[in-house]
């Protein structure tokens, strides 16, 4: 693998040169990568996303699409920085790295190197845990802005926010991960309380994901007191270095919490080292510590059921279907062109499609350590097909549909008697 040289990862990039820099890797690598900016800060800053992929200007179905933030707190920098150099690590191996390859072709990767580009620039090189530049330019903890589960004084959404927000809805992300500092550890969803509970319905998944970061990190999966000795802002030893969010201590309004109730991304949270702020001369360490973590964990977006809903007469794409597994209380939907990915663990579920037009179908699928990745496609019948038939009984749905019980019979009767059909 084609590795940065140390000269170029010890140093750190204010607005302007962080632009450049983003700007200048779409020169160099046009067919590989796009540079948009999805909305601006409160004083004006482009919220840049760089996009990189084999066809990175749109969305290709079938292909699953990933995203990485950083820097939601202006003064947590390293994220920032380490974002930069996966971007350019990624592009200049393309075509000789076997591996890194593979995934820029299988996948649709978003970069953001700094969601809070404001604060960015007021915090200081060398701020361990308390200075200047963490909220935005109104002065607002963008971790705590979105909208909340608990009820609560209603927030007044930041602009900064409002983009993500959007632009979370705009493209079916199906893995996320959210770069901040002060310690050394990966927690994942949910970040607060809910009825005595802080566990999702995928709770093993997020641990899978956590760990999976944390144990491809030098050291962050050992056991050890973080970030102690050099006055770090919470003194936690997890069990592998990951935690859930609420049990480490209770956040409101966080992002992650949106990203899985609403759009249904399944994101984390990687506090990446000690000091929010490191001297540049650090960052060499950091970026050796956390490299191969940054890439594994985009990889892991491959392991899931996966697939197409279609309509068995047209051939077309369904979209919003929706995809629910009967030991999952999450349900997730269709994207325009009727592909779907759901993030699992390894064993057997009951995948059931549904659409408000159409017969709902329940397909069983069995993922292996061995075989993460499912590919599923589903035909749905639309009710208004009726099959043909030689005998006098209506006849059930064919392709991928469930068997006639004595309800459905019913129900099915009971339709066509009132000339609905």
């Amino acid at each position: 693998m084609k590795e940065l040289s140390e000269e170029e990862v010890a140093k750190h990039h204010n607005y302007a040169n962080m632009t450049l820099y983003l700007e200048k890797l779409v020169q160099e690598f046009p067919t590989l990568c796009t540079l948009n900016s999805i909305g601006k800060s409160v004083e004006g800053r482009e919220l840049w996303v760089l996009v990189i992929s084999k066809d990175p200007r749109h969305h290709i179905p079938g292909k699953p699409e990933f995203k990485y933030v950083a820097n939601m707190h202006g003064n947590e920098v390293f994220g920032r920085e380490a974002l930069l150099r996966l971007a350019k690590l990624l592009l200049i191996n393309y075509g000789s790295n076997e591996y890194l390859t593979k995934l820029v072709d299988t996948t649709r990767i978003h970069i953001m190197p700094s969601m809070n580009p404001d604060g960015y620039e007021r915090a200081q090189e060398g701020d361990a845990m308390t200075g200047p530049g963490r909220d935005n330019a109104n002065g607002i903890d963008l971790n705590r802005n979105f909208p909340r589960r608990k009820a609560g004084a209603p927030v007044q959404v930041q602009p900064e926010t409002l983009r993500i927000m959007e632009w979370s809805k705009s493209v079916p992300f199906v893995l996320s991960a959210n770069l901040h500092g002060g310690t050394n550890i990966v927690n994942y969803p949910f970040d607060d309380f809910q009825h005595g509970r802080s566990r999702t319905g995928d709770h093993d998944v997020f641990v899978t994901l956590a760990y999976s970061y944390a144990r491809a990190h030098l050291n962050m999966y050992k056991r050890g007191m973080r970030c102690a000795e050099k006055g770090g802002e919470d003194f936690i030893d997890p069990p592998k270095g990951i935690t859930n969010g609420a049990e480490w201590y209770e956040v409101s309004g966080g992002m992650q919490d949106w990203m899985y109730l609403v759009p249904g991304c399944f994101e984390i949270t990687i506090e990446t080292n000690c000091a929010k702020f490191p001297w540049a001369k650090e960052l060499p360490q950091f970026w050796n510590d956390h490299k191969y973590a940054l890439i594994r964990y985009i990889d892991l977006i491959h392991h899931t059921i996966h697939g197409f809903i279609l309509d068995e007469q047209t051939g077309k794409g369904i979209p919003n279907a929706t995809i629910s597994i009967n030991s999952r209380g999450k349900i997730l939907k269709s994207y325009e062109y009727g592909d779907f990915w759901r993030l699992v663990t390894p064993g057997t579920y009951e995948v059931t499609v549904d659409h408000l037009h159409y017969y709902p179908v329940t397909k069983s699928v069995t993922i292996t350590t061995d075989s993460p990745s499912y590919l599923l496609n589903v035909t749905l019948t639309p009710h208004s097909y009726q099959q043909p038939s030689t005998n006098s009984h209506i006849a059930s749905p064919i392709n991928n549909s469930p068997k006639i019980t004595y309800i459905n019979l019913i129900i099915v009767l009971t339709l066509f008697y009132f000339n609905l059909f």
